[in-house]
């Protein structure tokens, strides 16, 4: 995506057009499912005075107005995406702790049917599949975050 597009969503979202808002979305949809350290991080690799708050702020502007999405598997710290409103999952290794997309389980939102909806009107399912990334496993890792093992 290109400046102006990142532009116009932020406009289209009734958000003010701001370089640190233009940056962090930049890194958000260049990387998906980066902390918020990662982020800023990343950010700062152009912007270099950039406040931790600051991206902490732009983050939860961007989440609150659907621009990404954020998710925190279990034992993990929050992650950011760009990929919103279509109800897929992510697959979590427990060795390294990446994280990759998968399409809804199966055919449209919320994907799932639960046994008892108790009166409730589902309109999302959140499923997170939990294994061994190819690399990893081509390693032997052990976990490296003992919560994540016990996820299993």
């Amino acid at each position: 995506m290109s400046m102006l597009q990142y532009e116009s969503l932020l406009r289209e979202a009734s958000l003010r057009v701001t370089q640190p808002r233009l940056a962090v979305l930049a890194v958000v949809y260049d990387h998906p499912h980066l902390d918020t350290d990662d982020v800023l991080e990343q950010v700062r690799r152009e912007y270099a005075s950039v406040s931790h708050q600051t991206v902490y702020d732009v983050l939860r502007a961007l989440t609150e107005a659907g621009l990404v999405r954020r998710i925190q598997p279990a034992g993990t710290t929050a992650r950011y995406e760009a990929r919103v409103g279509d109800n897929h999952h992510h697959i979590v290794c427990r060795s390294c702790g990446t994280i990759a997309d998968v399409d809804c389980a199966v055919g449209q939102a919320p994907c799932l049917a639960a046994s008892d909806d108790h009166g409730f009107v589902i309109d999302e399912a959140e499923v997170v599949y939990w294994g061994i990334c190819p690399t990893c496993r081509g390693r032997h890792h052990q976990p490296v975050n003992r919560q994540l093992e016990g996820n299993r």
